[in-house]
């Protein structure tokens, strides 16, 4: 049940884990509500003496009752710098601003004060449904560009119009794949003129074709994407909005960039991800809300170990729900929705009509038109006017066409919204009219407004209807809930037709041969029990498939999920630390006992060592002369993963000494690169292990045919990609540290405010904000050297003691 007033009553535990002082976020599904909440709630808290902050797409806002913004949508709304809007006791702001956040501040090189959260504390998430299942198969992504041509998508592009469906390739619509046949790889192979396919060089063939052939036969203008300004942008699956700077990854968007001729932008490599799975069971409270989730109880208490408690409705729902109607074309289904629309318009109903993509909404829409129907479309294209569209689809008359979910929490107000109305109608134009004017236009549009209640309530309240039943339930009982809020009477409807995809897909033969026997005729519907309980049974499939794919998804981003936390722990204990020397030295012992391992193994006698491969290599690595081969050779095993780690410590110090005493350095600035130097390594090799990792998930599958299991093999194969990373890191290091040298010139600011990486997909460009003053982390104690004697009074050295 939707419209029960969860936005009030979230105050109530918002407040009270508010008090703590750590921080509460309110995660809603899109910018306007993050914004319409924290403007409605914002003086609730004030009166309660906590701050609220907002965060959107580009811009940051604190609630300030005293601020009179220009632009009066952003009334008591300051500008502030995200930083401090995450500082605030509650933070409003979209699921995609809070994750993205979280990643970019851990791809912060120096500055601190770039990164912009806290303590992930407690969130209450609004739509919760929509947020933490629908979307938990998309991870969020940040990428930077591959360095990779563009032309081979171009050529790819121009040969798949000569490529025929079942005799070249086959489509699994379920999966949304493409698999070429035998007949298709020689075809293939003669248009691009190549002799194998899938010969080693010919590898990254495959993958382009493969992506062209998606692009081409799975994805479609105006409904998963629209071409804008010369840039392909996704739609939202689930909202059907617009998600500026979102890519497909992997080269699809490349391929449907060649596939519509625009400008191809250079493929990306992924930087950081997250899926929503893992960024949210990082909080440690947990909280969501929703009319729609009893469908979901299973799935929320196994992955999130959220408990669904259903609440009664604040007044009995009084909706009528009519049942299906099903067609059997889809021409036919269109044509039965226009007459339909034109009827309750006709009678003064309000119709709110809800399509699955904008492509549907737009023949819809000139389906009306051709009847002479007034209508406003509320899709991608058209999202600018969302609020204004939505808030008065209850007047006397009025038909609004909405892709998904659009308006998802906005309240459809019978008879119109008088507050918004007077809000556009005199607040946004600017007018300089005194508080009595104001007062006297608020009261006369909300008489006009009431007046319209009147007659739509006679007239049986909204009217909703749905051109097709969506993959899950919930987003169809979404629909149905904008009607029959709060006791309102309203009635709805959803039209099908044997052509709908859920129907198409995953409905089965059995339906479909039913339905002709009973005779459907052009153009004539039918309603039979059977029917409806097979698309309650196919929708039920879907949705079972679709949790086999989270569940799958999350078991494989566990994997990852640990990998990031230990990564991500290090970065950050590295970029809060004002001095790494004695990490710095951790690893030069580290490195030195390893390749002791590697030419003198425990397993081989002392005349079988490798000697000379181990003074070559220490010099190689380091760029030190610290030991010969002559004064080592005799010098057992245990005494060399003591003599060589010292030495090469002590030439590190030396240089550091020489870099403070002959070439003017300050022991700040060598911590400076050395902390810098630590996290661009890490950096560098944690992206490349994460297109390792997506490579070997790409193929772990195949791994299945040899009675292995997939997920272990993964997990295996991942954890020694991992351990090789942080040698790798190590190494890289120290390398770059003992060969680096000084030149004079301008110093640099290590504590100075600083972009965000603009090369980054998914930044946010421009942002200002003010720089806090810098925090100086004291320890309690000296820190104990690796070398000292252990505090627990063990009598061994710490680092072979409680420092390991």
């Amino acid at each position: 049940r939707t419209g029960e007033g969860k936005t009030l009553v979230a105050t109530l535990p918002v407040y009270l884990n508010a008090l703590e002082g750590k921080g509460v976020h309110l995660v809603t599904v899109n910018d306007y509500l993050a914004k319409r909440d924290a403007q409605w709630m914002g003086p609730l808290y004030h009166g309660l003496g906590l701050s609220v902050g907002t965060i959107q797409h580009d811009a940051s806002f604190l609630f300030d009752p005293t601020y009179d913004a220009l632009d009066k949508r952003l009334q008591f709304l300051r500008p502030c710098s995200r930083r401090e809007a995450y500082g605030a006791d509650i933070t409003y702001g979209t699921n995609n601003e809070f994750g993205f956040d979280y990643l970019r501040d851990n791809l912060v090189v120096t500055d601190l004060s770039q990164g912009v959260q806290r303590e992930l504390n407690f969130a209450i998430v609004d739509e919760v449904d929509s947020i933490l299942i629908d979307e938990a198969r998309t991870p969020l992504i940040i990428s930077g560009p591959a360095e990779q041509s563009t032309d081979l998508y171009f050529q790819v592009d121009r040969i798949i119009p000569h490529l025929k469906r079942e005799e070249d390739y086959t489509i699994e619509e379920k999966t949304k794949t493409v698999s070429l046949t035998d007949e298709g790889n020689a075809h293939v192979e003669k248009l691009l003129g190549v002799d194998n396919l899938y010969d080693l060089k010919h590898l990254s063939l495959v993958h382009h074709v493969i992506k062209a052939l998606q692009a081409h036969v799975l994805y479609h203008r105006d409904v998963e994407y629209v071409v804008k300004d010369g840039e392909v942008m996704i739609v939202d699956e689930f909202t059907g909005r617009l998600m500026p700077g979102r890519r497909w990854s992997d080269g699809l968007h490349q391929a449907v960039e060649a596939k519509e001729g625009v400008k191809i932008a250079n493929e990306n490599q992924t930087l950081a991800s997250v899926t929503f799975q893992n960024y949210f069971r990082m909080y440690n409270k947990l909280a969501g809300m929703t009319g729609t989730a009893d469908t979901e109880a299973a799935e929320f208490a196994k992955i999130y170990n959220l408990e669904v408690n259903v609440v009664p409705t604040n007044s009995n729902m009084i909706r009528l729900d009519n049942p299906d109607v099903v067609y059997r074309t889809e021409k036919e289904k269109f044509e039965a929705i226009a007459d339909e629309i034109k009827e309750y318009h006709e009678k003064g109903q309000p119709t709110l009509i809800g399509t699955i993509s904008i492509e549907k909404s737009e023949r819809l829409a000139a389906l009306l038109k051709h009847r002479g129907v007034k209508h406003h479309v509320l899709n991608a294209k058209f999202h600018e006017k969302e609020a204004e569209i939505i808030a008065q689809a209850g007047q006397k008359g009025s038909v609004t066409i909405a892709t998904n979910m659009a308006g998802r929490g906005t309240d459809i107000l019978l008879g119109g919204n008088a507050e918004a109305l007077f809000k556009q109608q005199v607040i946004y134009r600017g007018e300089d009219l005194t508080e009595e004017e104001q007062n006297t236009a608020y009261a006369t549009i909300k008489s006009a407004c009431d007046e319209n209640k009147k007659e739509v309530l006679a007239a049986g309240g909204l009217h909703i209807v749905g051109t097709e039943r969506h993959e899950s339930r919930r987003i169809d009982n979404q629909l149905r809930g904008r009607a029959g809020r709060q006791g309102d009477p309203g009635s709805s409807r959803f039209f099908l037709s044997l052509e709908d995809d859920l129907l198409r897909i995953f409905a089965s033969e059995r339906v479909s041969n039913l339905m002709l026997k009973l005779g459907m005729e052009e153009g004539v519907p039918i309603e039979h029990r059977m029917v409806t309980k097979s698309i309650e049974n196919a929708q039920k499939k879907v949705e079972g498939h679709n949790f086999e794919i989270r569940k799958h998804l999350l078991e494989y981003d566990d994997v990852m999920s640990k990998q990031r936390e230990v990564i991500y722990k290090h970065r950050q204990n590295v970029l809060h630390a004002t001095d790494v020397t004695e990490d710095v030295l951790g690893m030069i012992e580290e490195v030195g006992e390893r390749f002791v391992d590697v030419y003198c193994p425990e397993e081989q006698y002392a005349e079988e060592w490798n000697i000379t491969g181990l003074v070559e290599s220490v010099q190689g690595q380091f760029g030190v002369d610290v030991i010969q081969a002559d004064d080592i050779k005799d010098v057992g095993r245990d005494a060399l993963k003591e003599e060589i780690p010292e030495k090469l410590q002590q030439a590190y110090r030396n240089k550091v000494q020489g870099l403070i005493h002959e070439h003017g350095a300050t022991e700040d600035l060598v911590h400076y690169v050395e902390r810098t130097i630590l996290l661009q390594m890490i950096d560098h090799h944690w992206k490349d292990h994460l297109w390792g990792m997506d490579q070997l998930k790409d193929g772990i599958g195949l791994r299945g045919y040899g009675q292995k299991d997939p997920l272990a093999e993964y997990k295996r194969e991942g954890y020694d990609m991992f351990a090789g990373m942080m040698e790798r890191i190590k190494n890289d290091t120290l390398e770059r540290l003992f060969k680096f040298q000084l030149v004079r010139g301008e110093r640099p600011e290590p504590e100075r405010e600083a972009p965000r990486p603009a090369q980054l997909n998914l930044n946010r460009g421009g942002e200002s904000a003010a720089t806090p003053p810098q925090r100086t982390v004291q320890r309690a104690e000296d820190k104990v050297g690796r070398n000292d004697p252990c505090p627990c009074g063990s009598g061994k050295k710490y680092k072979k003691c409680h420092g390991t």
